[in-house]
């Protein structure tokens, strides 16, 4: 029998976090003896080396104090559920291992190959260096925050701009930069991009990342900052008349 600061260099664990353990219901708290101590046994080292292995995989300590009444079979199946996202949250934090390698190396987040080579088929087209910058950095942008969605946008986009038709909207859109924001040809480039956009997809919705993504806005804000002609046509797009439709 050992007293509890015993068990706590035992095990490795702070007597406070012991008595935090009693408190939420997790270890049983023996009784004193007649000195006035509390002594605990193999058990209870055994119960705390359990809890601690647990809180250390992150399991929280409601359900933690929930598995102590759980049977074997339900035990070790819990077990193999916190394994797999211990397995997950490893993955994750070596993919975000490997962004800070890739950081440090001044490659803040690559693009897959087929998006680079996109970019210089759009300085061949004609598309001005700012423009080819500022899609650079939006798809960087989207891949990051949006892997399983990005390539489908991308598909999409590339797409569309290898139409002869729909990239003379893309280069339009791309000169309209320096356009005072009430130049006339704004409106039609506007009214041009909407029934394209109606052509291409009819009465599908254009694919898009998931509604409760904040990346979008994003996007669309810095697109806008950057020129009052191109904010007067996002506004343009966005007039019930225009049916909402998304552009470059």
């Amino acid at each position: 029998m050992i007293t509890i600061g015993q068990l706590a260099r035992y095990i490795g664990v702070s007597t406070k976090t012991i008595r935090v353990y009693h408190d939420k219901g997790l270890l049983p708290e023996p009784d004193r003896d007649a000195s006035g101590y509390r002594r605990y046994g193999a058990h209870d080292a055994i119960d705390l080396i359990k809890i601690r292995t647990l809180a250390e995989g992150g399991v929280p300590l409601a359900r933690i104090r929930a598995l102590r009444s759980a049977t074997d079979e339900e035990f070790q199946q819990a077990l193999r559920e916190i394994d797999d996202d211990i397995t997950a949250r490893i993955h994750g934090l070596r993919a975000t291992q490997d962004r800070l390698r890739q950081l440090a190396a001044g490659q803040l987040a690559p693009l897959p190959a087929e998006v680079g080579a996109h970019l210089e088929r759009l300085a061949r087209w004609g598309f001005s260096a700012r423009w080819v910058d500022l899609q650079r950095d939006l798809w960087i942008l989207v891949f990051a925050t949006h892997p399983d969605r990005a390539p489908a946008l991308f598909h999409d986009q590339a797409d569309s701009q290898s139409d002869p038709a729909l990239r003379r909207l893309f280069l339009d859109y791309d000169q309209a930069y320096d356009l005072d924001a009430d130049d006339p040809r704004i409106d039609d480039l506007a009214r041009r991009i909407a029934a394209a956009t109606r052509k291409r997809y009819g009465p599908d919705e254009p694919p898009e990342l998931d509604a409760a993504s904040e990346i979008p806005a994003l996007i669309q804000g810095t697109v806008n900052a950057s020129s009052p002609a191109w904010q007067r046509i996002d506004t343009l797009l966005r007039a019930p008349e225009a049916g909402g439709t998304s552009h470059p």
